[in-house]
């Protein structure tokens, strides 16, 4: 997997903190698939739990974490999820989908086989 291209939802250069944002990064690999993702900076989790009055994040789809929104530091992230045949990069993308690999109905199933798995386990010992 390699990549082709990185576009933005918007031009970074109309980013007004790029210590404290997030931007939506399209990739396209060389077989013409385009991946979205989020790409943030830690101080942007801060401001948005200062803004809901809140102590965490509430649960979603991960993000890419970056330290400031440059194309470099973009790009390297982006690239580092490509080890291992592009593992985490399909996984995070893939969990943004409420269907296909993270379908609920499906991972109950896999949580209960890995229940059964363990019972037997426990049960031979």
């Amino acid at each position: 997997m390699n990549i082709k291209s990185i576009r933005y939802a918007e031009p970074l250069s109309e980013i007004k903190d790029i210590e404290n944002d997030n931007i939506d990064v399209f990739v396209e690999d060389d077989k013409g698939m385009v991946y979205t993702f989020v790409v943030t900076t830690p101080k942007n989790y801060y401001w948005y739990m200062d803004k809901e009055g809140l102590d965490f994040i509430p649960a979603s789809p991960p993000d890419i974490i970056v330290r400031s929104l440059t194309e470099d530091n973009i790009r390297k992230a982006i690239e580092s999820y490509l080890d291992e045949n592009g593992y985490w990069f399909k996984v995070y993308y893939l969990s943004g989908e409420r269907t296909g690999a993270f379908d609920i109905n499906q991972m109950n199933q896999m949580i209960d086989e890995i229940k059964r798995n363990n019972m037997e386990i426990l049960n031979d010992a």
